[in-house]
């Protein structure tokens, strides 16, 4: 499989450079030449195979000729370790629980399956030090630093907003030590993610020191978390729930809900997209508009999606032909204030009982203001609620269990390097 840019000035790429150098030269993002669309057959027995069957299937439709069969299969079957079960929460409207790896976040799919290829490939190369950076708004930094923790050859590098991150998601990557560093910008996302990309773009560090990225530009990080979409179907299938679904996203830089219209385009039967957001409603400004206005990013609750120019927003483009009028005809938008994902993350948790955490109270309030009688909605529920305690136990006003693998992270010892927004003073320290 060969790989181009978005901004059509790099083609031809294999996946070994597109994975190790994560952005193109011409500052695009990679895609694949071909979305291949899977066989009717697969979707006929979809509902009879584990989640580890489904996944090689799809993967070895990205990433089957370039990798031996066997050492994909190991890939895939070490990534997925865990479930991503389909939850009922209410009516028509189910949860699909992306919170049962490692770091309790949906990244640990993308973050662990990219680990394990860049690690290939770096054997393959012999290379012996390459350094990976990241920015993240929460949950990618840990799942990230987590996946590529021990491994030999690399060293990894987040960078995350001071201040704008929970106490339990800092925890889960600044005390980790040996090959993970976490650098404390004194910004927004958007500095971390600017930073990073003005990193790749650089010619004397990339001359001097091999870099690549694990968020979700680079494809290795992206393409994985469609291997869940296909599993919720499966699921819903095996409920006879699998007629008229809607998947609705929490979204923020835009690689889950890619890699769900990817999906789609795969041949999973999906019947429309929602993407949700916060007071970051840049993209649902598009869909009303079709203007695109990137702008600073502003706190919120839902951190994870405090993001004012999402990266993947390109990969969109590309998906639709840069039509306006096909994305919103693929994916319709809502936002929500702080305030009212306060009321629905309080109010789902009276009525149902099922505990959202704040990002997942924006996907299931989109499905509950939009879902049909004769739609099946499934929200993402990216993270577990226990990560973003304070906020959750404040406005449901009862305190929260706290799983023993967020536990032990909080028992480390907080170690990071604080920094400016400067590229001038983050290209000094990765140049030490």
């Amino acid at each position: 499989m060969k790989y181009y840019s978005t901004n059509k000035q790099v083609a031809g790429i294999n996946l070994q450079e597109a994975v190790v150098k994560g952005l193109a030269s011409d500052r695009g993002l990679y895609m694949p030449d071909e979305i291949k669309r899977l066989p009717q057959s697969f979707f006929d027995n979809i509902e009879n195979l584990s989640f580890q069957e489904i996944a090689y299937t799809v993967a070895d439709a990205f990433f089957g000729e370039d990798i031996e069969a066997d050492t994909l299969k190991d890939i895939v079957y070490d990534t997925l370790s865990f479930d991503t079960p389909v939850v009922h929460v209410n009516d028509n409207i189910y949860s699909l629980e992306l919170f049962h790896g490692p770091t309790l976040a949906f990244k640990d799919v993308g973050a662990r399956f990219m680990a394990r290829l860049l690690g290939y490939f770096i054997k393959k190369q012999e290379q012996k030090d390459v350094k990976v950076l990241v920015a993240t708004s929460g949950d990618t930094g840990s799942a990230v630093a987590n996946g590529f923790l021990g491994v030999e050859g690399i060293h990894v590098y987040v960078l995350y907003p001071k201040g704008k991150v929970s106490q339990i998601q800092e925890c889960q990557f600044t005390t980790l030590g040996q090959n993970i560093t976490a650098i404390e910008i004194d910004g927004t996302f958007d500095d971390c993610q600017a930073l990073v990309k003005k990193a790749f773009l650089d010619e004397e560090l990339n001359g001097k020191l091999n870099l690549t990225s694990a968020n979700s530009i680079n494809v290795a990080r992206f393409l994985p978390q469609s291997f869940y979409y296909f599993h919720a179907y499966a699921q819903l299938k095996r409920q006879g729930k699998e007629k008229n679904v809607v998947f609705c996203v929490p979204s923020g830089n835009f690689g889950n809900i890619t890699a769900g219209l990817i999906a789609k385009r795969m041949g999973l039967p999906v019947k429309r997209f929602i993407a949700a957001n916060n007071s970051n409603d840049i993209f649902y400004e598009y869909l009303q508009t079709g203007k695109y206005n990137p702008r600073p990013s502003v706190h919120t609750i839902a951190n994870a999606m405090d993001v004012g120019d999402p990266s993947n927003f390109a990969r969109i483009l590309d998906l639709y032909g840069h039509s306006w009028e096909k994305i919103k005809s693929g994916i319709s938008g809502y936002w929500y204030s702080d305030d009212a994902i306060r009321k629905t993350l309080k109010g789902t948790f009276e009525k149902t009982g099922y505990l959202l955490d704040p990002h997942g109270a924006c996907g299931y309030q989109a499905l509950a203001d939009s879902l049909t009688v004769d739609e099946t909605g499934v929200f993402l529920e990216t993270a577990h609620p226990a990560k973003f305690a304070e906020t959750v136990e404040t406005i449901i006003g009862k305190d929260i269990d706290i799983p023993e693998k967020l536990k032990a992270f909080m028992k480390g010892e907080k170690q990071s390097v604080n920094m400016t927004k400067d590229f001038a003073d983050f290209k000094s320290f990765l140049l030490q």
